[in-house]
């Protein structure tokens, strides 16, 4: 009874110090493509949930089927979520010839791959992940087939494939979207069969199983104006669907072309190699990233849509760099990660870097996930999440860099009547920065909410200091303090409710005497 009377006559006093929020969170029922969190993962290297599908499975062969399936990625829906990602993008699921494990090897553009699962078990997947609140990304391929695809030997659909021939000169777009990329034979979507085929098919996946968007693969080797009716033909299946199209190139300009074609969102190559060599090791300039950032606001019409990412299927992983340079794998993710969820664009986490996976070319880049580590970037990774998905700031609002020298760096994000401060000190050494009127509105302060810092401006200004290799999120928002008539009308309150309590205690002593 004394311990509830203690809780009751505490409450007020708590409330007087609770922060209100700081800036307008995002309602699930308004969240855009601009606010998800993209999981990406390869089937095969996720999760084996399911040994009854596992044919020539050997764990030991890099190259050959591991054992994930999609009642694997069922399972581990939750851990996904928790970690705060909004959405998944898998590698894709059609049936492959032997040992496709990775998915880009397609035999059967209408069935599952028998080693991930049937199509009911997809579906499934896919009605779990909604049930989550979760939006599912399929990759899909129309530049090539298989090499033992049955159209290959078929001479009804010769005209189906353009001659056989290795790209040479990668300036020589005819030759980039003609000749055959690694050997793989190259789908002829000039022709009117093998165009419709490829539009119904993707229409199919749509219809059949409520996906949520494309991630496109190879764009750049496939002409544009196939492109523009891909657009068009899934778009008219299902309202805000989504395609993000890989265009490895290093110039935006060139990745921006095919935006006209329809695509939404491209998978962002050029700040990636900046952000690689930015990460991988302390006291280097985030300035790279920056004049990034300037250049797709030139180049994208929506620029927010593209998908920045540290590593992925193709390439070695982040944390390899990391190792090559003696650095701690669990600092440099956590500071790449900080950049990635609060800078503009859609961040696209690779499985297993919330683990720090190692892995160099392929296919060392994609083993097998492991569900039991440390959980210091993932816990870190939540959180970022949790901020991520609460403020519309992080996602939709506009940015200004105010510091960037010597590795630290600090921007500014505003949306609405929202400002956030972004500080991420990639440097070996604690550093104080100072910050005036010109760039925040005086007599405010700013409330860290990833590492709980908390800056009251002096005058017109505001000093962070920030340990080394820490990044802090803060909100700008009005001074907390004592609240005086709050405190006096409380004070009122409790006389009156303690003259109460003692009138009780005074009658009851009455009653038993």
């Amino acid at each position: 009874m004394k311990s509830k009377l203690f809780a009751i006559l505490m409450l007020p006093f708590m409330l007087i110090y609770t922060i209100p929020a700081a800036a307008e969170e995002t309602k699930p029922e308004s969240r855009e493509w601009r606010d998800e969190n993209i999981y990406f993962l390869m089937v095969d290297r996720f999760k084996n949930g399911d040994t009854q599908n596992d044919y020539k499975v050997n764990v030991k062969d890099p190259k050959s089927y591991n054992g994930g399936d999609f009642t694997g990625i069922i399972q581990e829906l939750d851990y996904i979520k928790d970690m705060g990602f909004t959405s998944i993008w898998l590698t894709p699921v059609f049936d492959n010839d032997e040992k496709g494990y990775h998915g880009y090897w397609i035999r059967d553009f209408y069935k599952t791959e028998e080693h991930f699962g049937t199509m009911k078990e997809f579906k499934k997947l896919v009605k779990e992940a909604h049930k989550r609140d979760m939006k599912v990304i399929l990759d899909f391929v129309v530049n090539h087939t298989g090499p033992k695809h049955p159209w290959v030997k078929d001479p009804s659909k010769k005209d189906w494939f353009h001659d056989q021939k290795p790209i040479q000169n990668w300036n020589n777009q005819s030759e980039v979207e003609n000749n055959w990329l690694y050997d793989l034979p190259d789908l002829n979507q000039e022709n009117p069969e093998t165009r419709k085929y490829l539009l119904e098919a993707a229409k199919w996946w749509i219809k059949e199983t409520n996906i949520d968007g494309y991630r496109l693969d190879t764009v750049r080797h496939v002409p544009a104006d196939f492109w523009a009716d891909f657009s068009k033909a899934v778009k008219s299946e299902k309202k805000n669907f989504y395609l993000l199209g890989e265009v490895w190139e290093n110039d935006p300009g060139k990745i921006a072309r095919y935006q006209e074609s329809g695509i939404d969102g491209f998978v962002d190559f050029p700040q990636n190699e900046y952000l690689r060599k930015i990460f991988a090791s302390s006291d280097r300039s985030l300035t790279g990233a920056f004049l990034s950032i300037k250049r797709n606001k030139e180049n994208f019409k929506q620029p927010e849509l593209l998908g920045t990412f540290m590593d992925n299927h193709d390439m070695p992983r982040f944390t390899s760099e990391i190792v090559r340079n003696k650095q701690n794998p669990g600092t440099r993710w956590k500071l790449a990660l900080s950049y990635l969820y609060t800078a503009p664009g859609i961040p696209i986490v690779y499985y297993g870097s919330e683990i720090a996976l190692n892995g160099g070319n392929d296919p060392d880049n994609r083993r097998l996930m492991g569900f039991k580590a440390e959980k210091e970037i993932i816990d870190y990774l939540t959180k970022l999440g949790e901020l991520r998905n609460k403020y519309k700031v992080l996602t939709r609002g506009t940015m200004e860099v105010l510091y960037d020298k010597g590795g630290m760096a600090v921007y500014k994000r505003q949306y609405k009547k929202d400002t956030f401060v972004v500080a991420i000190n990639n440097s070996s050494k604690s550093r104080t920065i100072v910050l005036n009127k010109e760039d925040l509105d005086k007599n405010k302060e700013l409330r860290g909410l990833l590492e709980g810092d908390l800056v009251r401006s002096k005058g017109d200004t505001y000093k962070i200091i920030l340990d080394r290799e820490k990044t802090e999120i803060y909100a700008l928002a009005d001074k907390t303090g004592l609240n005086i008539p709050y405190l006096l009308l409380m004070g009122t309150v409790y006389a009156a409710f303690i003259g109460f309590v003692f009138l009780l205690v005074k009658r009851s002593r009455k009653k038993n005497k």
